[in-house]
């Protein structure tokens, strides 16, 4: 098999998997953090870790002109973004 095909299909199957990830286990989070109005016992370090990532690898597929990362990296910017909103929204005022 040529390695621009296999090259392709890992490409398209790393943008499926990717995507699936950010599309089941973030909502998840976001909708459980919703019911509570909490964020209580997530890592608000890892999700703004997690966020700043997402942006950064974003950025590189679209220089690197990728769209691969441009796809999977975006959808994660979308999904973490939904909770560093709760993170920032549910917060205890001093």
């Amino acid at each position: 098999m040529d390695i621009v095909i296999i090259a392709a299909i890992i490409g398209v199957l790393t943008v499926i998997i990717g995507v699936l990830v950010k599309i089941v286990g973030f909502p998840d989070q976001f909708m459980k953090n919703y019911k509570r109005k909490s964020t209580e016992g997530y890592s608000t370090l890892f999700i703004f870790l997690a966020f700043i990532s997402y942006i950064l690898w974003t950025l590189h597929g679209y220089l690197q002109g990728d769209w691969v990362l441009l796809v999977g990296q975006g959808v994660g910017i979308l999904t973490t973004g939904m909770i560093v909103f709760q993170v920032i929204q549910y917060r205890k005022k001093k």
